[in-house]
């Protein structure tokens, strides 16, 4: 709702008094009858925006500034409104007071609503909302007239286009929302069809004429505001505009009517009041007014027809009292000037007619001081629409009975047409005489022109056989161009089909090298570097963009490749790979490292080395490992103890040592054909098998037992058998070492007989 802030009184300035009366005669704008306190708080603000100290120099300000009203109102004048505000107020006026108005109307009744403070629109087009739900839309169009009016100009513009956005329109419910608003650039803009209905207007409650035959009044939240004294003079006009039946409805926090007895309340809790009738009323401008029903069996017949023929004419009809006020206006003039029921009443000044096609204030003055009517024609007015059209205005005085002026009569005449005619007419005149000249002239042109042309047409047949021949010529081009195109096609797919293969096999293969353990370089015929995979990265501590292109003869790293040089030529001149070439060098740690370089020519189609590919291993541990390997071959070879390495499922000599030949007195090819319980006589296959069992089961890690063995020399001799069984490694092996005994039993045998002695 549009309010203005007020509060308690304060002893009267009279400079402030003379700035309100200023803006009151000025702009039409009366606060005389609003509460001191704010409304100076709030013209202090706006004077220390401006850099004023005092009400006087603020009211030369206005005065001198024009545009310093539009500042001053929106300073004072305070915009609070959203769709369904209190949506438990709008919930009971839905469901309880719009049927009950629909019911005491006709089918086909009209319904006149005034929202008053409506602010930038959402409370009427709320009620819009309410009642095209209610009726439907079509009903409403025909039915429902909302007038909605407020003190700001520019709250009223807002209203007029009805774009609001997504915040203004959070408390309408979604099906309302996507009924009655159509989205446009992020913003939401009210149905066309149904804004039609609503009637926008500047108008104060205090001053001016209420709107009346109203069935439903909406003034909330703007009596708060108001002084005792001017709520006594605003809640009168209220009852008058409502018709017998109207509902009044309030804003929540306005309890002026509890004990009204103009008003009877409908639900108190929502601030919703019905008009409690009167047989006899005082009017808003203070005569005894009658009540309706005796007025309409009073008025006469010659009264009721004049108003006829006058809202009949096709002349627009305006009246003004002496004072100045809008007293009349007929049935084209609200048509034509856009001249509403809620203008009566308001000062002529005010109305944009008043200046606008032409300036009429000071021509009434003149026809009142003259008395001689004045007559102004073909001014240019543009309809609010946007039609642009030309009126003549004639202003005389009304005279009665008496022979003295009682007011001023202002017709508006519709000239488009005429003045239309007689502009065409003119132009026309100046431009017949200007042909006539132009003919006179053309003809001689015509003349030389005809001969020129018959010379033309014979150059245009030669041309035209040329055009001929050479369209034919391009419509074979163009056949061959479209063969042309469709094979370019044909080959662009082709060439996109192996770019795409060719891009997935170089990825494959790029993961392929990364994936590597091994260092994979290719070199060029020329030795240059082109592909490095991560292995060398890691290796070498270059990365592959640091060696691409780089001859790889001139790489500084751990490699010793000056060595590599004749295995390269020769893979380059012979196109066949080269032997394995072991180099020791040293890695990006600075660690000595073993490694085995392959060399493999890169060949293409045909059997030509290209390049060079080097697959690079480390083979450092292998090395260290084969190393450790044969020297603990070596060790074992030579101990003196005999060790048999034996097949775990058969028992028979796989590998054994040179102790073990000594002793046994047979070589390693005679004793793969034996097993080793062959040459134990006090072991059989099958005692054998028993005591290795545990050991094969992995119940045992290790199986020791005595016995004697057997060889080739002559009688055998005592041991200690130690059998281990390696089950984890490929092939299995079973290993036993087997110590000699018999000088540990020699010592055994002399200890007990010392001791036989003793």
């Amino acid at each position: 709702m549009s309010s203005k802030e007020f509060s308690d009184k304060e002893p009267a300035d009279p400079e402030f008094e003379a700035l309100i009366r200023y803006i009151q005669e000025s702009r039409g704008l009366d606060f005389r009858g609003y509460k001191r306190t704010s409304l100076q708080r709030r013209i202090r603000r706006r004077m220390e925006e401006a850099g004023c100290e005092d009400f006087a120099t603020y009211h030369g300000l206005l005065e001198a500034d024009p545009q310093e009203f539009i500042h001053l109102l929106n300073t004072v004048l305070i915009n609070v409104t959203s769709f369904f505000r209190d949506t438990e107020a709008w919930d009971v006026l839905r469901k309880e007071v719009v049927p009950q108005i629909l019911a005491q109307r006709s089918d086909d009744g009209p319904i006149r609503i005034w929202s008053a403070g409506c602010a930038s629109g959402e409370e009427p087009y709320s009620l819009a909302m309410l009642f095209a739900e209610a009726l439907g839309k079509d009903q409403f169009i025909d039915r429902v007239k909302i007038y909605a009016t407020d003190l700001d100009d520019a709250a009223l513009n807002i209203a007029r286009h009805a774009i609001y956005s997504p915040r203004d329109v959070e408390n309408v419910p979604p099906p309302l929302l996507d009924r009655y608003f159509e989205r446009s650039n992020n913003h939401y803009v009210f149905l066309r069809d149904l804004r039609k209905c609503v009637i926008f207007g500047r108008h104060n409650l205090v001053t001016d004429a209420p709107i009346s035959r109203i069935d439903l009044l909406v003034c909330r939240n703007l009596l708060i505001y108001l002084e005792s004294e001017t709520q006594n003079i605003v809640l009168p006009r209220l009852h008058y505009a409502l018709t017998n039946d109207g509902v009044l409805f309030l804003g929540k926090a306005e309890t002026q009517l509890a004990r009204s007895k103009m008003f009877e309340p409908v639900n108190l809790k929502s601030r919703i009041f019905r008009k409690v009738p009167q047989e006899w009323r005082r009017s808003p401008g203070g005569s005894l007014t009658i009540a309706p029903e005796q007025n309409n069996h009073r008025q006469s017949f010659q009264t009721r027809l004049m108003e006829g023929i006058v809202d009949s004419s096709a002349t627009a009809y305006l009246s003004v009292n002496g004072e100045g006020i809008l007293v009349f206006a007929n049935a084209m003039a609200r048509r034509l000037l856009d001249v509403g029921e809620i203008d009566i009443g308001r000062p002529f000044q005010d109305l944009s007619i008043s200046y606008r096609p032409a300036e009429l204030r000071s021509r009434i003055e003149e026809v009142q001081k003259t008395g001689r009517m004045v007559r102004i024609e073909h001014q240019e007015f543009t309809r609010p629409p946007g039609e642009p059209m030309r009126l003549t205005i004639e202003i005389s005085l009304l005279y009665g009975r008496d022979g003295k002026p009682f007011a001023t009569l202002l017709g508006f005449t519709d000239t488009s047409r005429h003045f239309q005619v007689q502009q065409e007419l003119e132009a026309a005149q100046e431009s017949l005489e200007t042909t006539i000249e132009e003919l006179q002239s053309s003809n001689e042109e015509l003349e030389t022109t005809n001969e020129e042309l018959q010379s033309t047409n014979e150059e245009l047949e030669t041309t035209n056989e040329e055009l001929q021949s050479t369209n034919e010529e391009l419509e074979t081009m163009n056949e061959e161009l479209r063969s042309a195109n469709e094979e370019l096609e044909v080959a662009n797919e082709e060439l996109r089909r192996q770019g795409e293969e060719s891009g997935e096999f170089r990825r494959y293969s790029e993961s392929i090298l990364r994936s590597m353990d091994v260092g994979i370089i290719v070199l060029d015929e020329d030795l240059r570097v082109r592909s490095w995979n991560r292995w060398g990265e890691n290796m070498w501590g270059l990365r592959a963009e640091e060696v691409q292109g780089e001859h790889f003869l001139a790489l500084d790293i751990g490699l010793p490749v000056q060595r590599l040089r004749a295995h390269l030529e020769g893979v380059l001149e012979s196109g066949v790979p080269q032997p394995p070439a072991m180099l020791n060098a040293v890695d990006r740690r600075g660690r000595a490292a073993t490694c085995r370089v392959r060399l493999s020519p890169l060949l293409y189609e045909v059997r030509e080395a290209h390049g060079v590919v080097l697959i690079i291993e480390d083979v450092t541990e292998q090395t260290r490992t084969e190393a450790f390997a044969g020297y603990l071959g070596r060790v074992i070879g030579e101990s003196l103890n005999e060790v048999y390495f034996l097949d775990p499922s058969t028992f028979r000599f796989l590998l054994v040592n040179r102790g073990a030949e000594t002793k046994l007195g047979y070589k390693l090819d005679h004793l793969k054909q034996l097993a080793v319980h062959d040459l134990m006589p006090e072991v059989s296959a099958e005692r054998f098998r028993a005591l290795v069992a545990p050991l094969l089961s992995g119940k045992k890690m290790e199986v020791v037992f005595e016995t004697v063995m057997e060889g080739s020399h002559p009688g055998a001799y005592p041991v200690e058998v130690c059998l281990q069984h390696f089950g984890g490694e490929q092939p299995p092996i079973l290993l036993a070492i087997v110590h000699d005994t018999t000088e540990r039993q020699h010592l055994g045998a002399e200890g007990g007989r010392t001791a036989e002695v003793e």
